[in-house]
């Protein structure tokens, strides 16, 4: 018997960066570091995607067993750096540098509490600078309408360009028990 899933209609956007940002970056506050988790555990893990994405409908890797995540978090092609201020985790993002010529921002986003703090511009700026230093040809990421409403502007202004929008109907699963947002909900 199939899982039972809600259908979301999503637009997906890519974008890539094709030269490092020749502006300085913005220096991130004194009391705000960004650790990269050497040998990041599963539930550390899931706390981070689950915390950042739960508002914004991450559910792939909810999916995904522990073994799973296990076996990508041990990639030294994958990256885990996350966002502290005052101690305590205040957002992460993900590098995939799987590609031989692209380093992926996987994932990017604040902790609910921290969205609006002027933390974010800096936090990407830190990713992107991050990514580059891998010595690739190229940055990516990709966004959706599932996400805040200023993600894609935020990537835009920090230099990615748009390639293409596809249209994705994803199947979310419901035992994850993920608000779907209104706008997004199929019939």
């Amino acid at each position: 018997m199939a899982e039972p899933v809600q259908q979301v209609t999503v637009d997906v956007t890519f974008l890539r960066m094709d030269a490092p940002p020749a502006e300085p970056a913005r220096p991130l506050p004194g009391h705000v570091r960004v650790d990269r988790a050497l040998h990041c555990s599963v539930p550390f893990y899931r706390y981070l995607y689950d915390t950042v994405g739960e508002p914004w409908l991450w559910w792939m890797r909810r999916t995904a067993s522990d073994a799973e995540l296990a076996a990508l978090l041990s990639l030294p092609a994958v990256s885990i750096h996350v966002l502290v201020k005052d101690g305590e985790p205040a957002g992460f993002y993900e590098l995939d540098r799987r590609h031989p010529q692209v380093v992926n921002l996987a994932y990017f986003g604040l902790m609910p509490w921290a969205i609006g703090t002027g933390l974010g511009r800096a936090f990407l700026r830190h990713a992107v600078d991050t990514a580059w230093a891998a010595g690739r040809a190229a940055v990516t990421v990709n966004t959706c309408t599932a996400d805040h409403p200023r993600a894609l502007p935020a990537y835009v202004a920090a230099g990615f360009e748009r390639l293409r929008t596809v249209r994705e109907v994803w199947p979310v699963p419901t035992r994850l028990g993920l608000k779907v947002p209104a706008h997004l909900a199929q019939g």
